[in-house]
């Protein structure tokens, strides 16, 4: 059974650079190609940051960020995952990772390649965490990194945390999405606490020139919408 059929339900597929990219409710994304798994901000141990700087947030956004990490990796079993930086939100969240966190990230990183891209949160990685620690990337003809390069067409990059925000029934609704032209593609935040940025701020405008097509993360599917439809301007 092919990976698309097998995530059917929970999937949205696109072609990225002439191929195929499978878009997950989870905020994941499959290359079926190169049987690769992307991940983006995950921002582990940003609720014990800000409890460390007295601003006191529920400690579970690890716990639940790992719940949908696992649930992504688990069901596509991918050969290799990459995370595109912002894993940890400071450069102390890997010592700060309680001992069931670090069981967990141990048993989805098992028996398959695992790389870190580093972040402006997470510029520096222990080798506690386990994988391998890069700047940047290429895959195929794909360049994968943290914060998207204005000018660079082929890439998939993070960072900037894309929501989508649409009225329906005259009620509105933010909801994180996946930001690409064919080209290049801004992944939506995975972390539990990350926030997002909206898809018609000024910084996206130089990445996608000629438009957008927002793919926003329902609870049951994905919607694809042009960014004229999202933006207003």
């Amino acid at each position: 059974m092919t990976a698309l059929r097998k995530n059917k339900q929970t999937t949205h597929e696109i072609e990225l650079q002439g191929q195929p990219a499978l878009l997950d409710l989870t905020g994941a994304m499959y290359l079926p190609d190169r049987d690769t798994l992307l991940v983006a901000d995950l921002h582990f141990e940003k609720g014990s940051s800000f409890a460390r700087r007295g601003m006191m947030l529920p400690p579970y956004d690890t716990r639940e960020t790992l719940l949908a990490l696992s649930d992504a990796v688990f069901r596509f079993d991918p050969k290799c995952v990459i995370a595109l930086g912002d894993s940890f939100h400071d450069i102390g969240g890997p010592e700060r990772l309680g001992d069931e966190e670090r069981t967990t990230l141990g048993d989805v990183q098992k028996g398959r390649d695992w790389i870190w891209v580093t972040g402006n949160h997470d510029r520096i990685l222990p080798d506690s965490i386990g994988g391998q620690v890069i700047e940047e990337m290429a895959l195929g003809s794909l360049t994968l990194r943290h914060e998207p390069a204005a000018g660079e067409q082929a890439e998939i990059a993070g960072h900037l945390h894309p929501v989508g925000k649409v009225v329906m029934r005259g009620r509105a609704t933010r909801r994180r999405c996946f930001l690409t032209d064919g080209s290049r593609c801004v992944m939506p935040a995975l972390g539990a606490y990350a926030g997002g940025l909206n898809a018609c701020d000024a910084a996206f405008k130089p990445l996608f020139p000629k438009g957008f097509t927002a793919h926003l993360i329902g609870t049951e599917r994905i919607f694809a919408i042009a960014r004229a439809m999202l933006c207003r301007d």
